[in-house]
């Protein structure tokens, strides 16, 4: 690869908030500011109370059912509407949009969910990751493109399976913090990653390596270690 096209390679992965290889070691966590008025009306927006909040407990177990043992890549819980988005792994480029209560009937969950293994899951994100390489539209990339996706792949690891589960059982503390009260969560596997807006409108993106790092010294410095 020539020296113009590794420069276009480290400008291209320095630009972005996230970039095609997720968030660098060198940055484990970015806040992003929102709108100012959001932020100057914090205090007067009083948390409401949504189905998510009133059942979270019953339906915990099942979102994370959907990331550990069903095909599902992506999951955005909405805590203010109780809107949860999903993005599957067998139909990767389409997101599905539920209602939280529906989730907690286990039919529903089977229809809509495909059981598959975590493992099996990974598996066959490293196949569609094959895929691209192989296509032929792969071959009309620029170099440094074909360079990042190619260092990707092989260096990329899914997002640990007990880190799933400390992220969704401390979600509900989160909403509960007076006035900055989370609103809502995406958890990616594939890019390892979680993203959360709160209500002061600021957005924080997170290694999910770094997760209780980052609760530990920015929201509950009371946590144990061992969450």
């Amino acid at each position: 690869m020539s020296q113009f096209d590794s420069e276009l390679e480290e400008r291209l992965l320095k630009e972005s908030i996230v970039s095609a290889t997720g968030v660098t070691t060198k940055n484990l966590q970015i806040g992003i500011r929102g709108d100012p008025s959001m932020r100057e009306s914090t205090y007067d927006r009083q948390r409401y109370c949504s189905m998510v909040d009133n059942f979270y407990d019953d339906l915990e177990p099942h979102l994370e059912e959907l990331l550990l043992n069903r095909g599902t890549h992506r999951l955005y819980i909405g805590f203010n509407n109780g809107e949860i988005r999903t993005c599957s792994i067998f139909d990767p480029l389409r997101e599905e949009i539920h209602s939280a209560e529906r989730l907690l009937e286990d039919d529903y969950m089977d229809r809509h969910f495909p059981e598959l293994p975590y493992d099996e899951k990974i598996e066959l994100i490293k196949e569609h990751h094959k895929q691209y390489e192989q296509s032929g539209l792969y071959e009309r990339l620029p170099s440094y493109w074909k360079n990042i996706v190619i260092r990707r792949n092989k260096s990329w690891c899914p997002m640990e399976t007990e880190h799933i589960c400390s992220i969704m059982k401390t979600l509900n503390k989160l909403r509960d913090i007076q006035q900055y009260y989370l609103r809502n969560v995406t958890i990616c596997i594939v890019q390892d990653i979680v993203r959360m807006q709160f209500n002061c409108d600021g957005t924080q993106i997170i290694n999910a390596d770094n997760y209780k790092e980052f609760l530990q010294q920015n929201l509950m410095p009371d946590e144990p270690t061992n969450m």
